[in-house]
């Protein structure tokens, strides 16, 4: 190997390193804080019960997105099956469970938009909600199944191989700040009480974007940076009692908004986190570590549990939340192809 050779092979290892670290969160300095407030903050128990959920003919995969409805159904979209990653594959499919986890059917089969899954959610309507990372779309779906909205547009391959392949183009914006009507690999979904959207956008664009209930775009917040007013990775989204509370993941904190998405103020002491959701008493951050971690509506720190071990991983652990009430947590993962139901026993 020539001199030159090393060093670009350096510089490789390092950006991979560097990209690593980001998808973790967190920085040694960072990591060594976090675990002294856990050992001055109480550790609560949690029993775990992995969901024994069986497709007829196929394997659930990584289960990025989890959701329940009213009836108790279990929504799964996970990043599974025969095509591409994204950029015109068809990698994501999304799942439904009875009450009792007998699969009951596939939603939106060989959708146009099911490329690289990242969430799903039920909204207080019953319908239900995909949000997909690799085709830049969020999808309403009636209790039905029939599409009512779509949010966003697929890129087009033809267009990125035109101007990535043919014609040897660079794209250099990693971070560009995101215009109105598209989405640059949004991750997560929530509703204010009067139907607004919310949605985090996401791992390109750096923003949390606010929808009306009819689909007209009204605001946004955020660029790319760790300083006020900016976002690295917003990563999940909870609204509720007043406010709209962004996982800012890459900042290590979650971002507080009143429901105009004005900035209210910031939560930290979690680690870094992968999904927020809110319920009655708390706040729940989970960790890819597989911590999650309980606050008070103030922001208040109050507890945390750990999640997931003994499963033969030991990152993203936790992708997504779904809060049934103050004591019960449905946990999708990527790593661990299952759904886990967390019950903490106060």
């Amino acid at each position: 190997m020539t001199k030159s050779h090393s060093i670009l092979a350096l510089l490789l290892l390092a950006a991979v390193s560097s990209s690593a670290l980001a998808q973790r969160g967190g920085n040694n300095a960072a990591t060594q804080a976090q675990a002294d407030l856990e050992a001055r903050t109480p550790k609560l128990n949690v029993t775990e019960e992995i969901l024994p959920l069986r497709i007829p003919g196929h394997t659930i995969g990584e289960t990025e997105g989890v959701s329940r409805n009213k009836a108790g159904h279990l929504f799964v979209y996970s990043r599974t099956g025969w095509g591409g990653s994204s950029r015109g594959g068809t990698a994501a499919r999304l799942f439904e469970f009875d009450a009792k986890l007998k699969f009951v059917k596939e939603w939106l089969p060989d959708s146009y938009g099911a490329s690289f899954a990242h969430a799903v959610r039920v909204d207080p309507e019953q319908n239900v909600w995909v949000v997909d990372e690799g085709s830049n779309t969020v999808v309403k779906v009636d209790p039905s199944g029939l599409v009512k909205m779509v949010l966003g547009r697929k890129p087009e391959s033809i267009d990125w191989w035109e101007e990535f392949t043919e014609r040897g183009g660079k794209d250099t914006n990693l971070h560009p700040n995101g215009t109105m009507g598209t989405f640059n690999r949004p991750t997560d979904v929530a509703w204010g009480p009067d139907g607004s959207i919310f949605i985090s956008d996401g791992y390109n664009n750096s923003r949390v974007v606010k929808i009306s209930k009819d689909g007209v775009w009204e605001k946004a917040f955020g660029t790319y940076g760790t300083g006020d007013g900016q976002m690295n990775i917003p990563h999940g989204i909870a609204a509720g009692y007043g406010h709209v509370y962004v996982a800012d993941r890459g900042n290590r904190r979650i971002q507080v908004f009143d429901y105009n998405l004005n900035f209210e103020k910031y939560i930290t002491g979690m680690g870094a986190p992968w999904s927020v959701q809110v319920t009655p008493k708390y706040i729940y951050s989970g960790d890819g570590t597989g911590k999650i971690y309980r606050f008070d509506h103030n922001g208040k720190l109050l507890g945390w549990a750990q999640t997931s071990q003994g499963q033969g991983q030991t990152g993203c652990l936790i992708h997504s939340l779904h809060a049934e009430g103050d004591n019960v947590l449905y946990k999708g993962a990527c790593s661990l192809w299952n759904v886990e139901k967390i019950t903490f026993k106060d």
